[in-house]
């Protein structure tokens, strides 16, 4: 008996870890407006190539001259491997041009559709909503 409550136990905590990730996972419409596209161009100032979905931060300079920091999500890191991307595509201080979506709360957040690499053109989709009727 001790031993089938110990194991229900383990299975328990298994399902439990196993869904946190899910759970956390978010709807694009939960997050973003799609009705506030945006696009901004800035350097990258870091990556995370992280499920659910990568993220990435980028500075960009206002017209005041004021520099703010913008997240932006990216689809899952299989996805974007798919679409062409791999773990180095971008790198710190790369200039990008990203369109997007902003944040229904107004923080500087957004979904970023597709990301343009400014020294060289090259334009890869981005979208963690690709599929998704926003």
């Amino acid at each position: 008996m001790k031993r089938s409550l110990v194991g229900l136990f383990a299975a328990l905590v298994g399902v439990t870890l196993a869904a946190a990730p899910a759970m956390a996972h978010h709807s694009f419409s939960a997050e973003f407006d799609a009705n506030k596209p945006a696009t901004l161009q800035g350097y990258v100032t870091k990556i995370e190539w992280t499920n659910p979905h990568v993220w990435f931060y980028v500075d960009v300079k206002k017209a005041d001259g004021k520099v703010e920091n913008w997240g932006w999500e990216m689809g899952p890191p299989h996805g974007l491997q798919g679409r062409g991307w791999t773990r180095t595509t971008m790198k710190l201080g790369d200039e990008v041009k990203v369109d997007g979506t902003l944040a229904k709360n107004g923080s500087n957040r957004g979904n970023a559709r597709s990301v343009t690499m400014v020294s060289t053109g090259k334009k890869l989709g981005a979208a963690s909503s690709e599929g998704e009727t926003p």
